[in-house]
């Protein structure tokens, strides 16, 4: 086997490797002898099934399978010897005729870049603050009401915070679109569930009143056969009803988990609830700006195979989460191409975040992930039930030290960088309309 890496284009490497045909023989034949030993067949004893017959059932098979071991081992051996990380899977061309006395293989491959952060003396970043009031508390308060409101038919034309039931077909250049149609829909006026043009037409119409009207897409929207495009809907109003929101009385308070009815407990516990909400949200913005200061202090170029599959990955998300509403994109309009910016920012992010780690030792430590899942466990009912569901499931503590070693990035990069407190409003945190 030779070990002589070729250096291509970018982070692009190539090297030869050869798997003597004897060797690939030898392990073949070992590996048919064992299975003729368990092979069971009609008309024969378990272990007495001819050679020939075994060969003509797996030979292709189990030569398949070694030549991949060999090809494999062998890749390895030279990515070691040269002490190079591999980035995606290698491609491999054979280079050698059937009946040559040893098989050669073209391993083309990336690896991963070299990555350097830089001085994070003079980076601003924002960490973002926000103060409950009591204000705020009413707010949530109020939007805890209107979760919990019952609706009446009413015979007035549609208003804000009307729930408004539809039948609608949207058409473009005078074609109904996939996703377009759509009936009995019930809609909330002003909650944003629509676009913005489509709530503002139905607003104000009777029942049993059709419309028709524009309705522009906007540029960035995902399906790319209607960004940027003005489409027609045709809509119908079959039933208008107006809220009618609870009192907040005892009952609205037992509604909530208080049982005991009393008001002032329950201010306390949707305080605390929302005290822990925003600061998650603050957290989220925080890890946000030092991630953005992080991608613009490292420069460096991406492997090809890691973006191309955190694309597709990306595009898979995004079709199953469609496909979970009801909804069918065709791939052609919501392709891995349209996730490449995405990918690519994913891909940084995350090398960067894997180098400080192996760099500064940021790994998570058994009592940070302890600490995480017992803060967690806090908002539920039965807090030990959910620290059982998380120490039970090894993919679920995978994920949640994940989480806790970015957290870790992320106290390393306030204490390294010119860190400057920002006030957020908390109607813009929570994302509340104004």
């Amino acid at each position: 086997m030779s070990e002589m890496i070729e250096t291509l284009e970018g982070l692009e490497r190539r090297v030869q490797l050869t798997v003597p045909a004897a060797d690939l023989e030898s392990e073949v034949q070992q590996r048919l002898a064992k299975l003729a030993r368990t092979m069971r067949m009609p008309g024969f004893r378990p272990g007495k099934v001819p050679m020939k017959m075994v060969v003509a059932s797996y030979g292709a098979q189990v030569q398949a399978e070694v030549l991949n071991d060999k090809v494999g081992a062998a890749f390895e051996a030279a990515v070691t010897a040269n002490k190079l990380r591999v980035a995606g899977a290698p491609r491999l061309e054979p280079s050698s005729k059937p009946d040559d006395v040893q098989l050669s293989f073209a391993a083309t491959f990336e690896v991963f870049p070299e990555i350097k952060v830089g001085d994070l003396s003079n980076v601003s970043v924002d960490r973002a603050t926000c103060a409950v009031s009591d204000t705020d508390l009413d707010k949530t308060i109020e939007i805890m009401r209107r979760q919990r409101a019952t609706f009446e038919e009413v015979s007035r034309p549609a208003q804000t915070e009307d729930r408004v039931t539809v039948d609608f077909v949207g058409s473009l250049d005078g074609t109904p679109f996939q996703g377009g149609t759509g009936t009995d829909v019930p809609i909330t006026l002003g909650q944003g569930r629509m676009l913005p043009g489509f709530e503002t037409a139905v607003a104000g119409m009777q029942v049993g009143e059709k419309k028709t009207f524009p309705l522009e897409f906007p540029s960035d929207y995902r399906a790319t056969e209607l960004a940027g495009k003005t489409t027609s809907f045709d809509v119908t109003v079959k039933k208008i009803e107006q809220a009618i929101l609870p009192a907040v009385d005892a009952a609205f308070a037992r509604a909530l988990g208080v049982a005991s009815g009393d008001l002032e407990k329950m201010r306390g516990e949707v305080k605390a609830n929302l005290e822990r909400e925003v600061a998650a949200r603050l957290k989220a913005r925080t890890k946000e700006s030092v991630m953005q200061a992080l991608l613009a202090g490292a420069d460096f170029e991406l492997p090809k195979a890691l973006v191309q599959r955190e694309q597709e990955r990306l595009a898979e998300s995004a079709r199953a989460e469609l496909a979970s509403r009801g909804m069918s994109t065709p791939d052609a309009a919501l392709g891995a191409e349209v996730f490449a910016p995405q990918a690519e920012r994913r891909v940084r992010l995350g090398l960067i975040v894997a180098e400080l780690v192996r760099v500064h030792g940021l790994q998570a430590r058994q009592d940070q992930v302890r600490k995480s899942i017992e803060q967690i466990a806090q908002s539920y009912e039965r807090p030990a039930e959910v620290i059982q569901w998380y120490l039970g499931n090894r993919e679920r503590l995978a994920e949640l030290e994940n989480a806790v070693t970015e957290d870790n990035v992320v106290t390393w990069t306030l204490e390294h960088a010119k860190t400057t407190d920002q006030a957020v409003s908390f109607d813009e945190l929570m994302g509340h309309r104004t």
